[in-house]
């Protein structure tokens, strides 16, 4: 007769995406497979898929939380440094240390977009970019409060995206955020 106790995780919807942000980096979101994802998190196999349904389930949660720590990210310099420049930075030094969110937010062809946790978490995200830019003074960001966001977003992106790719010059150095305050720079220097 066994005396044995089952098994019980404490979090187990925590330790699956936990184990899905490990290995995001070395897999790509594409290359998970849930069957590794309960192996790493220590779960049985149909454990992620009774939290998540399946693969595109598990990297909705991804990306809601993803949007979610970006807009923390975003809400937190915004109000601390009141400095559109730093929201840039900040948006970049999200990037770099939560590359395995970042790298799944934008591919919404690998999650179900319509989900209101994502969907929420997405416009919050979004507030807290555009709020940045209304704080900019009109004369150096035009009327259209949307577009100046966009302007910022596209440069920001691009740059972070091009920094973890590992495409950006060497010259400009091994620090993201000093990269990205010269290359942002450009676009938010006071004139």
């Amino acid at each position: 007769m066994s005396t044995a106790r089952p098994y019980h995780h404490g979090d187990l919807r925590r330790a699956v995406l936990s184990a899905a942000v490990a290995a995001i980096p070395e897999v790509g979101p594409a290359g998970l497979s849930l069957r590794d994802l309960a192996r790493r998190a220590g779960v049985s196999h149909a454990a992620p898929a009774h939290h998540f349904g399946d693969k595109a389930g598990l990297l909705t949660a991804v990306a809601a939380e993803g949007y979610e720590l970006l807009a923390e990210a975003l809400t937190t310099a915004q109000q601390s440094t009141d400095d559109f420049l730093e929201l840039g930075v900040a948006y970049v030094r999200f990037a770099v240390e939560h590359r395995a969110h970042f790298e799944v937010m934008f591919r919404p062809d690998l999650y179900h977009p319509d989900d209101p946790a994502l969907l929420a978490a997405q416009r919050r995200a979004g507030a807290a970019l555009y709020g940045g830019a209304a704080s900019v003074p009109t004369g150096r960001r035009g009327e259209d409060v949307r577009v100046a966001g966009i302007a910022a977003w596209s440069l920001v992106h691009g740059f972070a995206s091009l920094w973890l790719t590992g495409a950006v010059p060497a010259d400009l150095g091994d620090d993201p955020e000093a990269a990205a305050r010269a290359v942002a720079g450009v676009l938010f220097r006071e004139p």
